[in-house]
């Protein structure tokens, strides 16, 4: 088998959105005096979809949701080249060659999240050409269903968010996070909102279910210490991304302060990025999206990385590429579900230009033993609301 085409599409909605409003999640511009919206760089509009065809008429599907423009320049003009005509069960050393070619202006950031693209596309291919789905090929089923918590409850109206929170809960999950809406250029009184809308939450879902906290990068060093002792009697499961992803030293310093777990690593690369976070002790919880992080070749190494270092691994924002990963490691113990509704932060637009994600049930999703590859096919329902580029 050969690969013998690489096809790269960027998909842009031009759907409904809903609207930005202030202090709907803090984040790494926050601290930035700016006018707008804050939020406007971190909301993901666009897709690049990757087709991997080869000479047996196997079809592997991968995708990138970074910088989609960039990443499908990186796509034609670099990676394409180094993937055509080989094996594509060749993985491991086309995710090198892609690697260590691209190392003069690559390694992180959008040209690693090309690579998983193509990654992704490579162990679709091979689960097709073999009938298996990939969770299959890398270790099988090693937990009867997938627990997975439902991440949404951005900062809104405290009567909208405990609705919020209680639809899930009639929904049957057991965990829910939340986001945080204020930050340091916001003073005491931004800092009792949050506390505010911590205890909102708490408050509706009680005790017995598990609450994580997302900063997403939005707090430095000393806000986040003035606040960990206040959320320390929310007993949250972990605070996210509380400083920005290169301040390795300030998760570790925060890390040990506090009795509640640091996590992150959504915004980290590679096996390489993950040792120095486990080295010094960065996170009590790793976050890698397999999209990013360097494909399924990338993230299935860190899993094993992290069981070693007993660190949980519950990658970012769910979707199959990441739930092929969670099945079949004990070092993943839960996913992230982001449930659907209208195009907001962007996460959502998955469920737009795919099919194929299975629906939690009680807080529980399963993988179809039967189903080869990701499971995941193009979806044609909603075409007419994306810019398609070629």
């Amino acid at each position: 088998m050969k690969i013998t085409q690489v096809r790269a599409r960027v998909f842009e909605w031009k759907g409904k959105t809903v609207p930005p409003q202030a202090h709907f999640c803090s984040n790494a511009m926050d601290q930035l005096w700016d006018r707008g919206d804050s939020m406007g760089t971190f909301r993901f509009h666009g897709w690049t979809v990757v087709e991997v065809e080869t000479d047996e008429g196997v079809v592997g599907i991968g995708n990138v949701a970074l910088a989609p423009r960039i990443a499908k320049a990186i796509i034609d003009q670099y990676l394409t080249p180094l993937v055509l005509n080989q094996d594509p069960f060749d993985y491991e050393y086309l995710w090198q060659r892609m690697y260590r070619s691209t190392l003069a202006w690559g390694r992180k950031g959008v040209a690693m999240a090309a690579i998983s693209a193509i990654d992704i596309a490579l162990w679709d291919i091979m689960g097709k050409a073999t009938g298996r789905p990939v969770f299959k090929l890398l270790g099988g089923r090693t937990k009867e269903k997938i627990p997975c918590y439902a991440s949404k409850l951005y900062r809104t109206d405290l009567d909208e968010m405990q609705r919020e929170a209680q639809r899930y809960m009639d929904q049957g999950f057991k965990a829910v996070k939340m986001r945080f809406g204020y930050g340091p250029k916001d003073g005491p009184v931004g800092m009792r909102k949050n506390l505010d809308s911590v205890a909102a939450v708490r408050e509706v879902i009680g005790d017995d279910v598990d609450l994580m906290l997302e900063c997403y990068m939005g707090w430095n060093l000393e806000y986040a210490k003035r606040m960990l002792p206040k959320l320390e009697k929310f007993e949250p499961r972990w605070l996210e991304e509380p400083v920005i992803a290169d301040d390795i030293d300030g998760y570790a310093e925060l890390n040990r302060l506090t009795n509640i777990p640091i996590s992150g690593g959504e915004h980290e690369f590679t096996s390489y990025g993950f040792r120095q976070l486990l080295d010094k002790g960065a996170v009590s919880v790793i976050q890698y999206d397999t999209n990013r992080v360097g494909g399924i070749t990338a993230a299935h190494k860190i899993n094993a990385l992290a069981e070693a270092y007993s660190v949980p691994v519950i990658p970012h924002a769910g979707q199959m590429h990441n739930y092929h990963l969670t099945m079949s490691t004990l070092a993943s113990p839960m996913s992230e579900y982001f449930p659907v509704h209208d195009v907001e932060v962007g996460n959502e637009l998955f469920y737009y230009i795919f099919e194929g994600d299975p629906e939690p049930v009680n807080g529980f999703i399963d993988l179809d033993e039967h189903l080869p590859g990701l499971g995941l096919t193009l979806s044609d329902k909603y075409l007419d609301q994306f810019n398609i580029i070629e």
